[in-house]
């Protein structure tokens, strides 16, 4: 499995590629949107993590972006991982287009449940992972 995290802070990006390591998933990481916009149009990958804060191009812009792609890129699960606590941020980002939401620091039992959802339904799509 190839995820993509989205992140700027290096700290953050390590944790959750520890945790990742643990079920045997592979992690790309950039450290902007606009980096991370890049990766998806040369690579592959089955899940996006996707900070919503950071500088340039922020999270939910990079989510609207991904999702007005026509090819199946824009079709991958997006799963904000966010410090954001506002009272409407989990329905504001699937408005954008984001599939879940998880909030900072992220538990290992929680980015694996996500995961697995996104998995599921993924599969129930007939979409192949790679």
């Amino acid at each position: 499995m190839q995820i993509l995290f989205v992140e700027d802070d290096p700290m953050n990006r390590r944790v959750v590629k520890d945790m990742l390591r643990v079920a045997g998933a592979e992690m790309a990481e950039a450290e902007s949107a606009e980096i991370g916009l890049r990766m998806i149009d040369e690579g592959a990958f089955d899940i996006i993590l996707m900070d919503l804060r950071m500088p340039g191009m922020d999270g939910l812009t990079a989510i609207r972006l991904i999702r007005e792609r026509t090819d199946d890129k824009g079709k991958v699960p997006v799963i904000v991982v966010t410090a954001d606590t506002a009272l409407n941020l989990r329905a504001n980002c699937i408005a954008q287009g984001a599939d879940e939401v998880l909030l900072k620091p992220v538990a290992m039992n929680a980015l694996f449940d996500a995961i697995g959802r996104m998995i599921a339904k993924r599969s129930d799509r007939g979409i192949i992972l790679s």
